[in-house]
């Protein structure tokens, strides 16, 4: 079908663009940058911010450009004297109920309203302060909510509400009494939060940010009873670059070793590597049930806590169809207090792991319950966010662009193409299904570039044959398509039929880990796909793409957990699941 095209004037500039274009959009074809604060690319537009107001001719008010589509013929002015002025006198206004604490504010220098601050001049305060003192809400180990920074915008609203549909945010009270916070003002920990970290990803501001633990992570280095060691996550190494200018989506794996070694780690690990032994254990869980009990089927893919905290707390009817093969960092922080310790004569108490992570819920993972100390103590001591190491890296003095390329330490490091796709949407299920048909079949796929289950679809499904077996699979991303997957199994059961899928994938956040909550701020569809380009750049350069080829997670069964699914494995490699209230009383 054509698209109908309208021709509109912005500034005097002739531009033709599609019926239904935001002026907004409009402005950006046109190279125009029109200033706001509520709008994000991922949500709705809300325009309550005022800032992207602009004039058309022949109208008296003043249209707001994000929520205002242009319209054929229109002659639009985007910036005069009157707009500045006013636009001003908003941010002035916005100032008058902000805390005045850049310094101190983990988002100094990373702040929408203190760059549009800036970018006006602003110098003084005008208004006189009105601000009310607001508690600080430190109730969960993975985020923090500061609502006196609040500016209303309601992006963590919509993200939470309408993309994750967790519904752990809403608005609360009136005009100058407005407040964000759980249903009935509770703390988030109490509400049905589930740590994916997306709220904070789409704050413009420092209201909602991860919990900072990079001085806990620089006490673990400079402790010298401690023998620290370090793993970080497929999505840090495509996303990590942007805190210091370079293109989203640059592989930069092999200076983050560096990176680590230069900070002090005894030993730097790959959580690629884990990915691969997840795909082990997960991959041959799966082919047992397909196998030899079809009825079990659904098996639901367990990397993700925000997801399995969902799980949970929504729908603990199909905690028998999860998997319990434990998430990549679990597994590899098991194996380096266990297994790496044994090889080295390293006390595990010794041994501080330090964990590097896309993620906020990952904070919230390494102490959800017993299963996550399974050396006999807790496997991950910290967390920190793809965000705090590039505060951490600023903070040292190293120039990051200017370290050498380093290499992992191989006994936990070495990884194949199958690992590092893991940081995207669908790549566990690819993943999965290239070990999965040799597995099943003892040959080698033909092709292991499963197409299918790519892309940023919110559900995606297709149907594998495997030597004339058809696997009918699924992938969720986005709390909100998870709960339509999930839906689709609940009413299946209940009905006593036979699941739509054998086999599906799902991740909290929209795009997968490389969209994740600790990733650097600014998240786009345009920044996801750039960064999961760098991610099938690396699967493809890598040397083995499928994990039953990694060399270093055979040795790792010879030598110690036997074969997959063994009971070595499942003490170590695997976890259980609850049902968990969705309200805490």
């Amino acid at each position: 079908m054509t698209e109908t095209m309208i021709k509109i004037k912005i500034n005097e500039t002739e531009l033709e663009v599609p019926a239904g274009t935001s002026i907004l959009d409009a402005a950006k074809q046109a190279g125009i940058k029109i200033p706001t604060l509520c709008y994000h690319e991922d949500l709705l537009p809300t325009a309550s911010c005022g800032l992207c107001i602009v004039k058309i001719k022949g109208m008296n008010k003043k249209v707001r450009a994000c929520a205002t589509a242009a319209e054929n013929g229109q002659e639009i002015i985007t910036h005069d004297s009157e707009l500045y002025n006013i636009r001003k006198i908003v941010l002035e206004l916005i100032l008058s109920n902000h805390p005045n604490e850049c310094l101190t504010c983990q988002r100094n220098g990373n702040c929408e309203l203190q760059t549009l601050a800036k970018e006006f001049g602003i110098r003084e305060q005008v208004f006189k302060p009105q601000l009310k003192p607001k508690n600080i809400d430190k109730s969960t180990t993975s985020l923090i909510l500061d609502r006196q920074k609040c500016i209303s915008c309601g992006r963590c609203v919509q993200v939470c509400q309408n993309v994750q549909d967790v519904w752990a945010l809403e608005f609360i009270g009136r005009g100058f009494n407005t407040n964000i916070a759980p249903a009935g003002d509770l703390e988030l920990n109490e509400s049905p939060c589930v740590k994916c970290g997306q709220c904070s990803a789409h704050c413009p501001v420092g209201a909602i940010v991860e919990k900072d633990e990079v001085d806990k992570v620089w006490e673990g280095l400079n402790d010298t009873t401690k023998h620290a060691v370090v793993q970080f996550a497929p999505a840090v190494r495509v996303a990590f670059g942007e805190g210091f200018k370079l293109e989203s989506g640059e592989i930069v794996t092999n200076k983050i070793y560096s990176l680590l070694k230069k900070f002090g780690f005894k030993a730097v690990f790959d959580t690629n590597f884990s990915a691969d032994l997840t795909i082990m254990e997960e991959g041959s869980e799966f082919v047992d049930k397909f196998l030899n009990n079809p009825a079990s089927l659904p098996l639901i893919t367990s990397c993700c806590p925000g997801w399995v905290d969902y799980l949970e707390k929504y729908y603990p009817c199909c905690i028998e169809h999860f998997s319990t093969a434990k998430s990549p960092q679990q597994m590899l922080s098991a194996l380096a207090k266990t297994y790496y310790a044994e090889k080295n004569g390293i006390d595990p108490k010794d041994i501080f792991m330090v964990s590097v992570m896309p993620c906020t819920a990952k904070k919230y993972e390494i102490s959800r319950d017993e299963n996550m100390s399974a050396s006999g103590i807790q496997d991950t001591d910290v967390v920190i966010t793809t965000r705090e190491l590039v505060r951490m890296t600023k903070s040292s003095g190293i120039i990051f662009d200017a370290l050498p390329e380093g290499k992992a330490d191989s006994i936990l490091g070495e990884y194949t193409g199958a690992g590092t796709i893991f940081g995207v949407t669908g790549g566990v299920m690819e993943a999965a299904i290239r070990s999965a048909y040799y597995l099943i079949t003892k040959e080698e796929l033909s092709d292991i570039n499963i197409t299918p289950v790519r892309g940023l679809k919110g559900v995606k499904e297709a149907e594998i044959d495997i030597k004339g077996t058809k696997v009918r699979v699924a992938v969720a991303h986005g709390l909100s398509n998870v709960k339509k997957v999930m839906n689709k199994i609940k009413e299946a059961k209940a009905k006593g039929e036979e699941t739509p899928w054998h086999f599906i994938e799902v991740m909290a956040c929209v795009g997968g880990c490389v969209g994740g909550g600790g990733q650097p701020y600014g998240v786009t569809n345009t920044i996801r796909n750039k960064r999961t380009e760098g991610i099938y750049t690396d699967d493809k350069q890598s040397k083995a793409r499928c994990s039953h080829h990694n060399p270093m997670v055979q040795k790792v069964y010879e030598e110690y957990l036997d074969h997959p699914n063994s009971h070595k494995a499942h003490d170590l490699l695997h976890t259980s699941y609850t049902h968990r209230p969705v309200y805490l009383k």
